[in-house]
């Protein structure tokens, strides 16, 4: 199974893909060359329309079957930006695959009883993302 970890940042939609190997539970990072999809003009219906094509092509042509989108918070300090939500709901309305989300306190349980080695590939503005689709393993 192929899935695909997303973080959100600012109008930045980072990837990080993972193989797992469901009869032996292997997991293996896949460096791909999109590393990231970026929402140009949120305003702009021509830019809101080449984003959704270009997460929807990214997920066929990497067969992706599943994607964890790490969760934002709604309201208070650590508030995810509205242009954030507004590239999440694209990425749900996806006819490729199933989205699900993983909270950032998943992560860090994750991390404290797990220790995670990051693939040397993956760039360091792509950890939260590979953590989003490893803790859902």
């Amino acid at each position: 199974m192929r899935i695909c970890g997303i973080d959100l940042k600012a109008s930045n939609t980072i990837f990080s893909v993972l193989d797992i190997n469901e009869d032996d539970d292997i997991v293996v990072y896949i460096d791909m060359k999109i590393k990231k999809i970026e929402l140009v003009n949120d305003e702009k219906q021509s830019d809101v329309d080449l984003y959704y094509e270009s997460i929807s092509s990214f997920l066929l042509e990497n067969k992706i079957e599943k994607v964890f989108i790490k969760k934002r918070a709604k309201k208070g300090n650590f508030a995810g930006g509205a242009v954030t939500f507004k590239m999440e709901a694209m990425i749900q309305l996806n006819e490729i695959c199933d989205v699900c989300f993983t909270t950032s306190q998943s992560i860090g349980a994750y991390t404290k009883k797990n220790n995670v080695e990051f693939p040397n590939e993956l760039n360091k503005y792509q950890e939260q993302a590979y953590l989003a689709a490893l803790v859902a393993v």
